[in-house]
């Protein structure tokens, strides 16, 4: 983790966020990063940790439209993204937006529901747009989408295929807060909530002038490099059934530029690819069975490849 000075509005975005969800500021900092980079996050947690609330938090702090669209076995593709309805008055057809018409969409639960409706959430999250009836209609901009999924053992639930797993810039766990959190949780649950209290702190357009920003962080093409060694590290290493893609590299590499950003720099450092990998790539490859039975996660095998990686050392500033 960081020690620098963090970008003054950034930071005005996590001190919103952290008024309504106790610790947990790395979960805040990475959904920040995906949200900049113009990435979505899927997290993998147990209901009731505080993510709605993560949520409004960080759509309030930039002025944003939330949407929560609650997944269930029978939630159907045009639930989420609209339908044309036909207008006997009008004669002809008007199309009724979905809960995917907003700019922060916490889709919950994602891995409940059928793979159909799942792949009309990912079309939206991939184009940028829906099509019904033969007609695309275009997302509004920004466009974030922070996807939760239980963890893979509960019953009744249907798994991203990989392709889809692709779609997410990051993936993380939130986890349960420690004894302290839960107590200050209880103290905070006694009062208002702090959400209401919230205030903008900055405007979309604002904030979509900080995503153009964040492309214009420079990366030395040692870095790039760097980037493409771990990548493909994943590839050939010995518990890896299937190693991430491209995409993997062109997500670190986002990642890299927004959070150096966030950090008040406009160049990446190999840290912030260090620190990132695990995020980036960890849902991204397949480990065999023999990895799985040892009980290695997918985070720790991108660790020990990283490890492994000779890491650029010419000082890379512009």
């Amino acid at each position: 983790m960081s020690h620098e000075q963090m970008n003054p509005t950034i930071e005005k975005i996590l001190e919103n966020i952290e008024k309504v969800m106790i610790g947990k500021r790395n979960v805040a900092e990475l959904s920040l990063v995906a949200f900049l980079a113009g990435g979505h996050v899927l997290l993998e947690d147990v209901p009731g940790v505080g993510k709605t609330m993560m949520v409004r938090a960080l759509a309030k702090s930039v002025n944003a439209n939330f949407r929560r669209i609650q997944f269930t076995p029978d939630l159907l593709p045009s639930d989420v993204t609209g339908v044309s309805i036909y207008n006997p008055k009008e004669m002809e057809f008007q199309f009724r937006p979905g809960p995917l018409m907003g700019n922060i969409i916490l889709a919950d639960e994602i891995n409940r529901t059928s793979p159909k409706t799942q792949s009309a959430l990912l079309e939206g999250m991939e184009e940028a747009s829906v099509t019904i009836d033969g007609v695309t209609h275009k997302l509004p901009k920004p466009f974030f989408v922070m996807a939760t999924q239980n963890p893979i053992e509960y019953e009744g639930t249907y798994p991203l295929p990989e392709a889809q797993l692709d779609r997410f810039l990051l993936k993380m766990k939130m986890g349960y807060p420690d004894i302290a959190e839960e107590m200050e949780v209880l103290n905070r649950a006694q009062k208002q909530p702090p959400i209401e209290d919230l205030y903008p702190v900055i405007d979309l357009e604002g904030l979509l002038a900080l995503q153009q920003e964040i492309k214009e962080v420079f990366v030395d093409h040692t870095l790039k490099r760097y980037i493409v060694d771990i990548v493909s590290g994943t590839r050939s290493y010995r518990g890896v059934y299937l190693g991430a893609s491209p995409r993997g590299s062109i997500a670190l590499m986002k990642a890299a530029q927004a959070y150096a950003y966030m950090y008040g720099r406009d160049y990446c450092l190999p840290d912030d690819i260090q620190y990132l990998a695990p995020f980036v790539l960890g849902h991204r490859i397949i480990l065999k069975s023999e990895a799985k039975f040892e009980g290695i996660s997918a985070e720790e095998v991108v660790n020990q490849v990283v490890a492994r990686i000779h890491v650029p050392v010419k000082r890379l500033v512009k």
